[in-house]
């Protein structure tokens, strides 16, 4: 897939960020981390490639909260609305986007069902999506 450009924000509006790069995986996860910080069965990821991400608006708003004994996952957030926005990880050399937090239409639609063994038994099931109990290889 070529380059995209995606733009997203916050649910009060204050933070508005655009990414820029390659298309490469959207998965659901459904591991705990995932499942505590969304408030949700699972947290819906868009993850760009060698991507460049800036903060049109609300940057000095801009929260940062990581599991200190994770080895990626962390959460960033409005600190007016505590909506999840975009992130920049070092270690993919890449962008998450909570795919909720789009403006645009996802350019890609979800690849799989992450983290599937820690599911909660009440979260959804009813797609063909491939299921790994981690990562994919």
């Amino acid at each position: 897939m070529s380059e995209v450009t995606l733009n997203g924000g916050c649910l009060c509006g204050a933070v508005q960020f655009q990414v820029r790069g390659e298309p490469q995986r959207f998965y659901h996860c459904h591991c705990r981390r995932c499942r505590k910080a969304s408030g949700t069965g699972h947290a819906s990821n868009l993850i760009i490639g060698d991507a460049a991400l800036s903060f049109t608006q609300g940057e000095n708003l801009l929260k940062r909260y990581k599991v200190p004994d994770a080895q990626r996952f962390a959460r960033q957030f409005c600190s007016e609305c505590g909506a999840a926005v975009a992130r920049f990880v070092p270690e993919l050399n890449g962008v998450v986007i909570p795919a909720g937090a789009l403006d645009d239409a996802a350019p890609i639609q979800p690849q799989a069902r992450i983290f599937w063994d820690s599911r909660a038994d009440w979260s959804c099931d009813g797609d063909d999506l491939p299921r790994y109990a981690e990562y994919p290889v």
